[in-house]
Parts: structure tokens; sequence; C-alpha cells
């Protein structure tokens, strides 16, 4: 049921800008969070985006952009909400190469960034921006970078409001969260993630799947911590965002 590769994408992404991205949406209050809202409102798909722990950055938001934009065959509604409540985790953390900056990241997985926080969230927030948008979507998909893989994997159990989900460099990837998912899954790993796990996730898989690793590309280089000046990850970047429009275009 793995699905191989991808054919001529389907979209043509606008130059990817390097630095001092200008978005292209706005913010609407969602669940009492600031959430970004991009994408044509008579499109009648949607991609709920859960970003990595750094929160709101140009790359995330640029990357909404893209695949609101991109295909003009099929265009998205993305929602893009604010789970840290304007308090993300500081770039300074990442890597944790310190005992200092182990024991703020752990502090912050544990609270802000505690899954089953934002696991329980899901669900309402999906009902809240259909009745506050008025919007006509008839079906959902979610990506979740990093962190917000995890919480991807967590929500497209049964009863999953979602009917496909894609993760990008996703953070504490468990194979018995793969035993679970129910709808169509695509992940793309970068050098930094633990190739064994991604194996064993993938072999428990019992849905269709693409799983393409990237392998010289760094963990978060598809949103917070993508070099976009580097013409080499601006490149991963692009072909990144295509994968995920096609996987998109195909299951939503």
């Amino acid at each position: 049921m793995a699905h191989h590769g991808h054919s001529e994408a389907c979209c043509t992404i606008p130059p990817v800008v390097a630095k001092g991205y200008q978005t292209k949406g706005k913010y609407i209050e969602i669940d009492g969070m600031k959430t970004y809202q991009t994408g044509p409102s008579s499109a009648t798909s949607a991609i709920l985006v859960i970003y990595d722990i750094f929160g709101f950055c140009d790359q995330t938001l640029q990357g909404a952009d893209i695949l609101a934009h991109s295909d003009q065959e099929h265009q998205y509604q993305v929602f893009v909400p604010d789970f840290f409540f304007g308090k993300p985790a500081d770039h300074s953390w990442y890597p944790p190469d310190t005992k200092e900056k182990g024991e703020k990241l752990g502090e912050f997985f544990k609270g802000p960034a505690a899954p089953p926080k934002t696991v329980e969230k899901i669900p309402k927030v999906v009902k809240e921006i259909e009745q506050k948008t008025g919007a006509n979507i008839s079906s959902w998909g979610a990506l979740g970078y990093c962190w917000g893989g995890k919480i991807v994997s967590l929500t497209s159990q049964s009863g999953t409001p979602f009917k496909a989900v894609a993760a990008a460099h996703p953070a504490m990837v468990d194979p018995n969260d793969a035993k679970g998912i129910t709808v169509p899954i695509c992940m793309l790993p970068s050098k930094d993630e633990d190739a064994k796990a991604v194996e064993a996730f993938k072999s428990e898989l019992k849905v269709e799947h693409h799983i393409e690793t990237f392998p010289d590309q760094v963990h978060g280089w598809m949103a917070a911590r993508g070099n976009l000046e580097d013409p080499r990850v601006r490149e991963e970047y692009e072909r990144g965002y295509k994968t995920l429009l096609h996987f998109f275009h195909q299951h939503l």
C-alpha cells in the first residue's frame, strides 16, 4: 500500500523567499488562540498545520502559503493555531547540548508542549474553524512539523477528523502510534531522525503511506530551522512542499 515517489508536481511553487517573507494571509482567533489563516475562502479542502516548538516563524508561514496557493487545480484553506499562546520554545535551547538547555527543553515538553494538552484541543479547533469562518470545508488534512508530527500521529487514530495527514521531520517517532493510524500518511524525515524508529513506524502502518527521508537535511528544515539562504536547503524545502502538495492532491 506504499506509494512511491511523486509524479510531476501538480503545482508551481512560487520562488521561495530566503529572508523577510511577507505573509499572504491574516490572523483570526480560534479557541482563544491567535490563528494564521491563508488560502482562498472558496476552497473546500483545508489543512490544519501544527507547528514546531518554535511557534510562528517565517519558514512555517511561508510553507502554509505555499500549500494554500500553489496547486491551481486544488487550493486549500490553511490554518495555523498558536498552541503556545505567544510563548514558544527559545531557539537557543536547541540543540540541547548543555545540561541547562536540556532542562529548559525538557520542562517545555512537560508543560506547554505536553502532547495530550494539544491532542484534546484538535476536534474543537476543527469545528470552531468551520463555524467561525462559515467555510464550506468538506475534507480536512493535517500537517505537523517536529513536535507537531507527534500530535498528527496521535490525532489520526480512529475517529479522526482528518482524511489524510503528513509529518515533516517528526519528533518522538513511535511505532505504537503507527498501528492505530487510520488515514493515509506522508512522512518526510530528515537525517537527524532515528532511521530505525522510522523504519519500525513504517512497518506498523496499515494505511497508504509515502515515507521519504531527506538524507542531507537537518531536523526542522521545512520549518523553523530551515536556513533558506542556503541554496541546497532551499531546494529541498521546495521539494518537500511539492511532495506534500502531491500527497494532499491525491488524498483530499
